[in-house]
């Protein structure tokens, strides 16, 4: 018995840094929508979106045996992410010459930003918890009963895990707001992160039983795996260099111009 509890304990602890990973990108969507609001409202928004984040992953957890089993719900957040993501970074040259009027972009203000967050929250709560809940399946059962439509020391294990990534996203977001502020070209890495978020839901998708385009356990083998997480890494740490050049570029162009007057 001990060395059941023993496995649980180290899936936990391993549950919890995936979390922390898939909680950055949460906070790093939530930080990118919002980043056209004024600071106020921006600050409003988040909050709103750390609430939803909130609800959306308890609900998610105690809808397990649904979300895992109709594929239907994976397919719509995946093209929802993959959909944010292209969309934004081919509307960006529009978007920058439409915030040059007086006018407010369409779909930019207050409430209608809230409401893209909240479709965000959701999605993210989905790949969370289906990453959760693959993990905690390959645990032994346990003594305890069943609850939340799985066995119950499983059902804990997924819960702490997730309480752990929403306090990441409270903290994440805010240094994210802050950093975009400072490096306004990650904006373009932050997407294209989120479009390959998308993608790993569309792989889920087609690897449901009940669409069988990729093998069923596909989604969750070694290979696709490294090969994730090894894209994420490159576009974000590429990115981060990029947006260093960028910056470095708007510095000279700045003292240029003070250099002039």
């Amino acid at each position: 018995m001990d060395s059941i509890w023993l496995e649980y304990g180290w899936t936990l602890l391993i549950l919890i840094g995936l979390e922390g990973l898939l909680s950055a990108d949460n906070a790093l969507v939530l930080a990118v929508i919002a980043k056209h609001l004024p600071e106020d409202e921006k600050k409003r928004a988040i909050n709103y979106g750390i609430i939803g984040a909130f609800i959306f992953r308890f609900g998610a957890l105690f809808a397990i045996s649904f979300i895992a089993n109709v594929w239907q719900v994976q397919a719509i957040g995946a093209a929802y992410l993959i959909y944010l993501g292209v969309r934004s970074l081919i509307g960006r040259t529009h978007d920058e010459k439409e915030s040059t009027d007086d006018k407010p972009a369409k779909g930019k203000g207050f409430w209608p930003t809230v409401a893209k967050i909240g479709l965000a929250d959701l999605v993210f709560a989905i790949d969370s918890i289906l990453a959760a809940v693959a993990l905690a399946l390959a645990l032994p059962n346990s003594p305890l009963p069943n609850f939340g439509g799985m066995d119950g020391g499983k059902f804990i294990v997924v819960i702490i895990a997730g309480i752990a990534g929403l306090v990441l996203i409270k903290y994440a977001a805010t240094w994210f707001v802050q950093l975009l502020r400072v490096r306004p070209s990650l904006e373009t890495t932050a997407y294209l992160i989120v479009a390959w978020v998308g993608i790993k839901l569309a792989v889920i998708t087609l690897s449901h039983k009940d669409v069988g385009v990729l093998d069923e356990h596909f989604a969750h083998s070694v290979g696709w795996t490294v090969t994730f997480w090894a894209v994420l890494l490159s576009v974000a740490i590429g990115g981060w260099f990029w947006s260093g050049r960028h910056l470095r570029k708007d510095e000279n162009k700045e003292l240029y111009r003070n250099s002039g007057s």
